[in-house]
């Protein structure tokens, strides 16, 4: 927030640059196969399962693209839980350095996630620009999309090497509850999840159920065709044009928001996350909730 109380949408500190990366989100199955094996190209395999926790690694070992490395999202793309962090805080910005120089991470890299429902990769994309490495895809349409092209997938794993990626945060990418608590009329809150948890009719992860007051939603699911690709930029375009002022992001956990943000991006917005999300918020007893019912 700044000192007038209005967000910030992004630090300034290349917000231009970042502009320019917009149109360069995604690639495609076809690109990342002419460039495997390439020493700027890191690839790293995404996949998970709230549910089955060894699903992402299970399925790597199973097959993956070849030369790509596996990063969890509970233990690499998350920090250490609380009763007050939320499901899936924020990695350690030490701990997701290390682990990202582990694969040979330099400013000259560039890494390309992939997974197969979107929004591990997504969280990788956004992980890396907030600590400050803007050179980061998505494969788009993820492992299916190597897959359909009769690309071959391999067992191998590969070596770790010694990268150089030193973390600077871009605090400002991010608002935190209190923030949130307060608000501005320059605040545009969407809740990125099913609209039936949104709604408060289920809640099959969270102990409370409903949304945060005053937030529209978009299901970050509403954003990919049904083969998981991302819509074209100027349906998304479209799709958004209604939000005004500064839009800020949440879903369950910092996860699946980040597939909103990155169709927002597309669409050439500049996005703000709450990473604690709904599980962080409802944390607090005297935080208010609004379900359907009680509109």
């Amino acid at each position: 927030m700044n000192e007038t109380g209005y967000l910030v949408t992004l630090h300034r500190e290349g917000m231009d640059k970042m502009g320019e990366l917009n149109q360069n989100i995604l690639v495609t199955a076809d690109w990342l196969k002419s460039r495997i094996g390439s020493d700027n190209i890191i690839v790293v395999d995404c996949r998970y399962n709230l549910i089955d926790q060894n699903y992402g690694i299970s399925e790597y070992k199973k097959g993956h693209i070849p030369g790509s490395y596996f990063l969890d999202l509970e233990s690499h793309l998350s920090g250490s839980k609380g009763k007050h962090t939320g499901r899936h805080p924020l990695p350690d910005a030490k701990e997701f350095a290390e682990k990202m120089n582990s694969m040979g991470l330099s400013s000259d890299k560039m890494v390309v996630a992939y997974d197969d429902e979107s929004s591990g990769s997504a969280r990788l994309w956004w992980l890396l620009r907030y600590y400050g490495h803007d050179e980061v895809r998505i494969l788009d349409g993820g492992i299916q999309s190597w897959l359909d092209l009769g690309y071959p997938l391999s067992k191998e794993i590969p070596d770790h090497k010694k990268g150089k990626f030193i973390p600077s945060p871009r605090e400002n990418m991010t608002v935190e509850l209190e923030d949130l608590k307060k608000g501005t009329k320059n605040m545009c809150i969407i809740d990125s999840r099913s609209p039936e948890r949104y709604r408060g009719e289920v809640e099959p992860i969270d102990p409370v159920a409903g949304h945060i007051p005053g937030a529209m939603n978009i299901d970050y699911k509403s954003n990919l065709d049904s083969k998981g690709r991302y819509l074209p930029a100027k349906v998304l375009e479209d799709r958004f044009s209604g939000i005004k002022g500064d839009p800020v992001v949440y879903c369950g956990s910092g996860v699946t928001a980040c597939v909103n943000i990155v169709a927002m991006s597309l669409a050439g917005k500049h996005v703000l996350l709450y990473p604690g999300g709904w599980s962080q918020w409802v944390s607090y007893p005297e935080n208010p909730v609004i379900k359907e019912n009680s509109n």
